[in-house]
């Protein structure tokens, strides 16, 4: 899949996160009109069991509501905006389903999809997107990450073809995730956080026949930096930003 696009990949994080409110169609769709090569996002379950696209373990930071995600069924859900908390101009944003991101990227983007379950680890999150990724049969343009080997390992039992991405923590509490946790488990790439990756990482890695892809780099000598050394992946908060700097149109 990855050798349809330009090295290093391009992910926006939640989207186009620097102009437009994290994790909504506005800003998955201004994302990819700035030139991402696919879109990072976050799964989270409703307490009826729709699979919805927000970050946090609450909707109270980006949306005008307050709770814990699994308080809220998805008609609660729909009822709050996502949009004016970051401007205005997008108000009326709504919390999205995962299948109306999907509807929406098309087929010819990447989608990373993040299982993020991490407070509600056995709510049957990843089962219920396996479901969804096969009802699309949109395999060939996801990957799954997770900062869990426990939800990673399911991902792999339903969807195998799907590469899977290991997370891992900055500084200290990643160093398992970067070393050990990673080098023997079955994952296509890693996902080291940018403060905690160097050459000889990305090497090692390599040398392994694994990918590297980085969160999350924001400004042009960050993004030099990571294309230098070889990283197959960048996941950025400024899109366009990040096109500019690796010296593609936009």
């Amino acid at each position: 899949m990855f050798e349809n696009f330009p090295h290093p990949i391009i992910l926006a994080h939640r989207g186009d996160l620097a102009h437009a409110p994290e994790n909504t169609l506005a800003s998955f769709s201004q994302a990819l009109q700035k030139g991402a090569d696919g879109v990072e996002l976050d799964a989270k379950l409703t307490s009826d069991g729709h699979v919805i696209v927000i970050h946090d373990t609450t909707v109270d930071r980006t949306t005008n509501g307050k709770g814990r995600i699994p308080t809220h069924s998805l008609e609660s859900i729909r009822q709050l905006d996502a949009g004016a908390w970051f401007d205005e101009k997008f108000r009326g944003e709504k919390v999205p389903l995962l299948e109306e991101v999907f509807e929406l990227i098309g087929r010819d983007k990447l989608i990373n999809i993040e299982l993020t379950n991490y407070a509600t680890p056995r709510d049957g999150l990843v089962v219920k997107v396996c479901e969804l990724i096969k009802r699309h049969n949109n395999q060939k343009q996801i990957i799954f990450s997770s900062f869990f080997p426990a939800n990673l390992k399911i991902a792999a039992q339903s969807l195998p073809e799907v590469p899977r991405g290991l997370l891992a923590m900055p500084g200290l509490m990643g160093i398992w995730a970067r070393s050990f946790g990673f080098m023997f488990g079955e994952y296509q790439a890693l996902h080291p956080h940018i403060s905690s990756v160097n050459k000889q990482q990305v090497l090692r890695v390599h040398r392994i026949h694994r990918r590297v892809h980085v969160w999350t780099a924001n400004t042009p000598a960050q993004i030099e930096q990571l294309k230098e050394w070889g990283v197959d992946g960048i996941f950025t908060d400024d899109p366009q930003t990040a096109v500019r700097a690796l010296g593609r149109a936009g």
